[in-house]
């Protein structure tokens, strides 16, 4: 399977199964799609008015040699692999709900406010040593190991943060395993010995920020939406990335209708100094007034150009900066397993509620029939466990023949639940926004390559 697309004026061709990526010319990009399926006669006589003969001949044998070095039209060797075949899963990471509570009020808050549609409560400390204990016993062979500190905002509960983090260190030495750990927050608490203590202990932090001041504070509402949480977060934010060498972390931004100029907000954040920029595509019900809809579409895709080529003029500048979704290993890429399964939600990750309670994602926490089981108790519902364990781009119709499947692995499986209620069909807009980036990804790629930078 080939995927043909056009983007700043360019012509491109990927081949799903190799993974192998092509500029091309017009007429290489025209003729691809007929190369397999006519003779040489029925492409000379159907493209004539537009290119010469020899120009056609000069194409058939510039696409035979890539077909015959595997580079394009190649084969789909997984589809037959079954999953189980590829190791037994073993659990890797959990999301941490620290506090379901939150200080700030934002408008699009999939958390319902930081208490997921349940009371306000904070992880105690023997709930996370628990959690801790099930993560290692649940591990198997597999030494590194992820811990995310999430909420809400869960530096409402330092101090059993900084206690957990004591207890897996002493964990680790006597089990033989290593833990990393990332930190998200709202910015809010930060400052002083807290700073200090993220710098120490978490390989990554993750900073919710909208972008430019206007879009920010118009959903990330302060506690009694009277004040600025751009002023309040962002010299915050600036003081932690210095202070960690500006390495090992993304500032975090949702888009909305309100702001389809998105790009702008990437830029924004770059020139105030982050350099670990993401912009994600907020996902709520189409009759909230900040959804986006399909008539957005066009926009969106437009704004994601823009923001591939003003990086590679920032680049190419000496002001240079990584937007996430553009970060895609276009030449070794994931795993097979990951290329199949993606996230791993539900198997390899798992979210812990403050009360023990296991879920496949931190998305889908507070939803009864995914309810796995606890940190006490282990996996008891083993059928859920099942369903998202025989979950892949060969279970889902609308991945199956998807040029991208390789690459996004299915879809973000929360956003499949949340829209659609199931696991096997994904998130419409989800869909075509991924693939945009994905060949924007590429375009960005390209605009470096002919910097030499890549």
């Amino acid at each position: 399977m080939i995927h043909k697309f056009t983007a700043g004026g360019l012509f491109f061709l990927v081949d799903t199964a190799s993974g192998s990526i092509h500029a091309a010319d017009e007429a290489v990009y025209d003729i691809a799609s007929d190369f397999e399926t006519e003779t040489a006669q029925a492409i000379i006589r159907k493209y004539k008015t537009k290119y010469s003969e020899a120009e056609i001949a000069e194409c058939l044998e510039e696409l035979t040699e890539l077909k015959n070095a595997g580079t394009l039209y190649s084969r789909d060797i997984y589809e037959n692999i079954p999953l189980k075949e590829l190791g037994k899963p073993v659990v890797k990471a959990l999301c941490m709900h620290m506090a379901h509570d939150c200080n700030l009020k934002c408008g699009y808050c999939f958390g319902a406010g930081g208490a997921f549609n349940g009371e306000k409560q904070l992880m105690s400390l023997d709930t996370a040593k628990e959690a801790i204990n099930f993560v290692i016993k649940n591990s198997g062979s597999r030494k590194n190991l992820e811990i995310d500190f999430f909420g809400g905002e869960p530096l409402m509960n330092l101090n059993v943060i900084k206690e957990t983090v004591a207890y897996a260190r002493q964990k680790e030495k006597e089990h033989g395993k290593k833990f990393n750990f990332t930190l998200t927050t709202n910015g809010v608490l930060l400052g002083g010995e807290t700073n200090r203590f993220i710098n120490e202990n978490m390989q990554n932090v993750v900073l919710s920020l909208d972008g430019r001041k206007e879009v920010n504070d118009n959903m990330r509402k302060t506690a009694n939406s009277a004040g600025s949480s751009y002023d309040i977060i962002v010299p915050k934010f600036l003081e932690l990335v210095k202070a960690r060498d500006y390495k090992n972390y993304y500032v975090r931004a949702t888009f909305t209708a309100d702001n389809l100029d998105f790009s702008n907000d990437a830029l924004h954040l770059a020139r105030l100094g982050f350099k670990e920029i993401s912009v994600e595509p907020v996902v709520a019900d189409e009759t909230l007034p900040y959804a986006l809809k399909g008539e957005h579409l066009d926009e969106i895709y437009r704004q994601y150009e823009i923001l591939a080529q003003k990086m590679a003029e920032a680049n190419k500048e000496g002001n240079g900066f990584n937007f996430f979704h553009f970060n895609i290993d276009l030449e070794g890429g994931p795993c097979v397993y990951k290329r199949l399964a993606g996230c791993g939600a539900g198997t390899e990750y798992l979210a812990v509620t403050p009360s023990g309670d296991l879920y496949p994602c931190h998305q889908l926490v507070g939803k009864s029939e995914y309810l796995l089981g606890s940190v006490y108790t282990g996996i008891t519902n083993t059928e859920a466990g099942r369903k998202f364990r025989n979950t892949n781009v060969y279970t889902k119709p609308n991945c199956k023949n998807c040029w991208a499947k390789f690459i996004c692995g299915g879809g973000c499986i929360a956003n499949a639940v949340n829209t659609n209620g199931n696991l096997e069909t994904p998130y419409e807009y989800g869909c075509k926004l991924m693939k945009k980036r994905i060949e924007c990804a590429i375009l960005y790629k390209y605009y470096l390559s002919e910097q030499n930078i890549c």
